[in-house]
């Protein structure tokens, strides 16, 4: 017959011992995994539109909504402020049907708030104002240009954008010598001119 001490000894053991392998085993599963990687937002922040008309600023994250707008002069979904402009202006954001009862995490309101910072390689924005169509290819001069309502360095085209419209494309020091023609092909070739 074993003595009780000795019996409650190995059964202690036995349990540390199987809670050591099942430590060890939790800790081999965790290693497998591959590390989670931070996720990048799941909205619009390559693209941005601006238009100024009737003392309303309509802004969009969607070439397509923006497209729509222009030919028709609303959008089916939108979210709208009411006198926030920098000059008291209603802030008109048009939506997607995708997007309609979201209240954040929408590109164009990111952006216009200042809460989120486009894709530096490849960014592309518009803005209809003074029936002019401005085009830019850095948040940056976009910014700039919204702040000032001016734009020190461009590239005009008059008569050149759909129904004629003057086209301006923003440049800036780095670029301000140089044809933009990277830019002006996107624009043709958004625009289908």
């Amino acid at each position: 017959m074993i003595h009780p001490f000795i019996s409650k000894i190995s059964i202690s053991a036995l349990i540390a011992l199987s809670l050591t392998a099942c430590t060890q085993k939790v800790e081999q599963v965790k290693a497998a995994k591959p590390a989670e990687k931070a996720v990048a937002p799941a909205y619009n922040v390559d693209d941005y539109y601006q238009v100024y008309q009737e003392g309303r600023i309509y802004v969009f994250d969607d070439f397509a909504t923006y497209q729509s707008f222009l030919k028709v002069g609303e959008t089916a979904y939108r979210l709208t402020r009411i006198g926030t402009g920098p000059n008291g202006e209603t802030v008109v954001f048009g939506l997607r049907k995708q997007d309609k009862k979201m209240r954040s995490g929408i590109g164009g309101i990111e952006l216009y708030d200042g809460r989120a910072e486009p894709i530096s390689e490849g960014f592309y924005g518009e803005v209809i104002k003074e029936g002019r169509i401005y085009v830019f290819n850095t948040w940056a001069d976009l910014k700039s240009f919204i702040a000032v309502g001016e734009a020190p360095y461009r590239f005009t085209q008059i008569g050149a954008g759909p129904s004629g419209k003057t086209v301006v494309y923003v440049l800036n020091k780095s670029n301000k010598k140089k044809q933009p023609v990277d830019l002006m092909a996107e624009f043709k070739r958004k625009h289908a001119l």
